[in-house]
């Protein structure tokens, strides 16, 4: 995972914050897209991924998939697929989830990918998300081919 290098880092102050993060980095996303959502209980993974699926699919539900491991979402241009691995016991059970379908023609976001990082190949784009103080720091790390899409204007 070397390869991979900071492309941004970004303060976010608030949950309405969060959420415009991951609604700017909805703009940018293509189908067979990988994004990593990396950060404990409560440093706004979910937050991140509503406001992303909500820049794409319009004003909808977006309820952590803790218990259902998935949900999937349409937009105009792909379909976003919503993980969260928390509760994964294997990393093998994330084909039972259909996954190789969304890496095939949709957009993958992955919280708790921890649990299948024996499966991932550092071509994602991972978000790291700090606790500081009262808010978060995010950070968009990714190879040298996500460096040059997020710093298209």
């Amino acid at each position: 995972m070397g390869m991979n290098r900071i492309i941004k880092t970004v303060q976010a102050e608030d949950e309405a914050a969060m959420a415009a993060q991951g609604a700017w980095l909805a703009a940018y996303l293509r189908p067979g897209d990988i994004v990593l959502l990396k950060g404990n209980l409560g440093a706004g993974k979910t937050s991140f991924a509503r406001g992303l699926i909500q820049a794409l699919a319009g004003p909808t539900e977006v309820p952590s998939p803790t218990f259902t491991l998935v949900q999937t979402y349409e937009t105009a241009a792909f379909e976003i697929w919503h993980f969260d691995l928390y509760r994964l016991q294997n990393e093998t059970e994330i084909w039972e989830l259909g996954i190789e379908e969304a890496l095939e023609n949709g957009v993958c976001l992955i919280e708790w990918p921890q649990n299948i990082a024996g499966l991932l190949s550092g071509a994602e784009l991972e978000i790291v998300l700090r606790f500081s103080g009262k808010g978060r720091v995010v950070k968009f790390n990714g190879n040298e081919k996500w460096e040059a899409r997020l710093n298209e204007t």
